[in-house]
């Protein structure tokens, strides 16, 4: 066994075949409870994760000083007993992947992407892992521990009787050599000694050390890029995260009910101001145009309509957007949307109104709010947390006369305020549930004429990509050509439509 450093190791390894373990390994981390606390609170619930959390203790007492495989079938247990396939194949394909990378271990990551063929072989839940290590390493075959189920679909918690069992020691070695049959791996990686049998049969055999700090895989190195995840939790829950986070909640969430109820309340011209009594620090860069709004019966000239309000085209981060958008206009500017819930809008203090994605009924939506004064959307239609621009939809760039690109970024610490799998209803909640929750909102200058549509005779989809471009630009983000259909189907596996209420359906039918 030969310790693995920063050579030129990885040099000529195209052909060649990589058996590797996970924890410790290709991950920074030697613990996996992180990744079982995500599956408990994200497939399970807060109840299930508290459980987890309090027995924490006894699992570490027996993985370290008892044994390996009871440690790890204790974590399955308490993790999965209960839950749906279907809910844990969900977390561990939207929420999971953004944590395993973040936790790759540089030096061993970039042995194992070098080579042409690669392996894992893992204790953990063969179920947990696959998602992430096949659409993110390209891996061929995980081997990792099975897990019983019902008929029903839904995991007893138990190791199934017909596999080998947790997958440590001789388990991984059974699990390779079977596998593999009569061919032998090239390189065997692994971190600890139940990793040595396994390793044992490949012709080459690198350890991982444990007492030498690595530094995580830059972003640019990723053979994907991570643009799609899920979950609530921002930071990794470690097991004292875990606890910091189980001691701040009910903090938070008596904060985000008063942080809510005071912006229900106070004007907006005062809510920068109180925000930052509150701790909501909100950050206005650009000057917010005037407003255009001009009565419905006062023409503009001789045989001309009223002239239309300004469109504010905004990236998209939460469904808070608009909201912190009239906060730095200083005025209420109502906000057209594909589907927040009914809850967000009755408590919403802007006025929102929803788009059914019939381009007709929509464009005459648009239309009528943008001649009764200024107006919002988020053409991308959904939200996106990392420094992505999804593609943005066209519509708006043949109704507005006047069009104001304004960029929306935000800062958390602990929860994230959107979601694709949970209740929508709660994203406000859970944003402000953040210990010092921020929003960046930047005007910037307003489109040019030549590069509208009404007067530049610009296509839509031109004048779309450059407002994209544009707002990109500022942030610092990459355009792409994803959409909300991408999103869904990669985090929930369906296209993300919404049912329509009895009333969008009749206004759907007309024109469509």
């Amino acid at each position: 066994m030969k310790p693995l450093f920063m050579t030129h190791m990885q040099d000529g390894r195209e052909t060649q075949t990589v058996v590797s373990d996970l924890d410790g390994t290709l991950l920074r981390s030697r613990s996996s409870f992180p990744y079982f606390m995500l599956i408990a609170l994200e497939a399970g619930s807060p109840l299930r994760a508290l459980v987890l959390l309090l027995l924490s203790p006894l699992v570490w007492v027996v993985y370290n000083f008892v044994s390996e495989s009871v440690g790890i079938k204790m974590l399955i247990f308490f993790s999965f007993a209960g839950l749906r396939l279907s809910a844990i194949e969900s977390a561990a394909r939207g929420v999971l992947p953004k944590f395993y990378l973040e936790d790759m271990h540089s030096v061993s990551y970039r042995l194992f992407i070098a080579c042409g063929r690669r392996y894992v072989v893992t204790a953990n839940p063969r179920i947990m892992v696959e998602p992430f290590l096949k659409e993110y390493l390209d891996v061929e075959a995980v081997m990792g521990t099975e897990i019983q189920a019902t008929s029903g679909g839904y995991a007893t918690g138990f190791v199934a009787s017909s596999s080998s069992g947790v997958l440590v020691g001789m388990n991984k070695r059974s699990a390779v050599k079977n596998f593999f049959a009569n061919e032998t791996p090239d390189i065997g990686l692994g971190d600890r000694e139940s990793d040595y049998p396994f390793m044992s049969i490949c012709k080459e055999a690198y350890v991982v050390p444990s007492d030498e700090p690595a530094e995580a895989v830059p972003k640019e190195e990723y053979l994907k890029p991570l643009i799609f995840h899920d979950g609530r939790l921002a930071c990794r829950p470690t097991p004292l995260m875990s606890l910091v986070i189980l001691l701040w909640t009910p903090i938070g969430l008596t904060l985000a009910v008063i942080r809510i109820a005071v912006g229900l309340l106070v004007p907006f011209q005062w809510a920068p101001f109180i925000g930052i009594l509150l701790g909501v620090n909100v950050t206005i860069k650009g000057t917010p145009p005037p407003t255009t709004k001009t009565p419905a019966n006062n023409n503009n000239g001789p045989g001309a309509g009223p002239r239309r309000g300004i469109l504010f085209v905004c990236s998209h981060r939460t469904l808070l957007d608009p909201i912190f958008l009239s906060v730095a206009a200083g005025r209420r500017i109502p906000a057209v949307t594909y589907s927040i819930s009914r809850v967000c809008e009755v408590l919403s203090p802007i006025r929102t109104v929803r788009l059914t994605r019939c381009r007709d009924t929509d464009a005459f939506t648009m239309t009528t709010l943008l001649k009764e004064g200024d107006l919002a959307v988020c053409p991308e239609g959904t939200t996106c947390r990392e420094p992505y621009l999804l593609r943005f939809s066209s519509l708006f760039a043949e109704l507005a006369e006047h069009i104001v690109p304004v960029t929306m970024n935000i800062k958390i610490q602990l929860f994230h305020g959107t979601t694709a799998r949970g209740l929508k209803c709660l994203d406000p909640v859970f944003f402000f549930m953040n210990p010092a929750p921020s929003y960046q909102v930047c005007f910037l200058e307003q489109l040019p004429p030549e590069m509208t549509c009404c007067a530049g005779g610009k296509s839509s989809h031109e004048v779309a990509n450059y407002i994209q471009k544009v707002l990109a630009d500022s942030l610092g983000f990459q355009c792409t050509n994803f959409t909300r259909k991408d999103k869904y189907k990669t985090l929930v596996g369906h296209d993300g439509s919404v049912p329509l209420t009895k009333h969008h359906q009749r206004n759907r039918s007309v024109g469509c």
